[in-house]
């Protein structure tokens, strides 16, 4: 029994349905703004828009109770705040990290189409880089 099964099991369909569209959404668009966190006329705009997304997968994840994805989400959003308090672009590393988180979600997104269990997160996701160096 994969993912959507339990969802399936436990809530709504329609809840379901308009959750996985969101979510597909979301993560179509994070990676261009994650890339764009690179140009400086562009990162604030990316900034306040990936932490749009990732407070919007937060609570939507859970209130579906998908824990891994509530708790990555709340990561990132937590890193992406300290971010927002700068006016800077945002240096290679962390948006080497910030990919990497991408494609964890992708990953999930896929994991949801073919109804596989929720794959675990990558270690490495949790650990910050320094988002403070040039």
């Amino acid at each position: 029994m994969g993912v959507r099964t339990d969802l399936e099991n436990n809530f709504d369909f329609e809840i379901i349905d308009e959750f996985l569209d969101h979510f597909a959404m979301m993560v179509e668009i994070m990676e261009p703004m994650i890339i764009d966190l690179g140009i400086q006329d562009r990162v604030h705009r990316s900034i306040e828009e990936l932490f749009r997304i990732f407070h919007n997968i937060k609570s939507a994840s859970g209130y579906l109770q998908i824990e891994p994805m509530t708790r990555l989400s709340s990561f990132v959003e937590d890193a992406l705040e300290q971010l927002r308090t700068r006016d800077r672009i945002v240096n290679e590393e962390t948006i080497t990290w910030l990919i990497s988180v991408s494609d964890m979600f992708q990953q999930w997104q896929e994991d949801f189409k073919m109804d596989n269990e929720l794959s675990k997160i990558n270690f490495s996701l949790l650990i910050l880089p320094d988002m403070e160096k040039a």
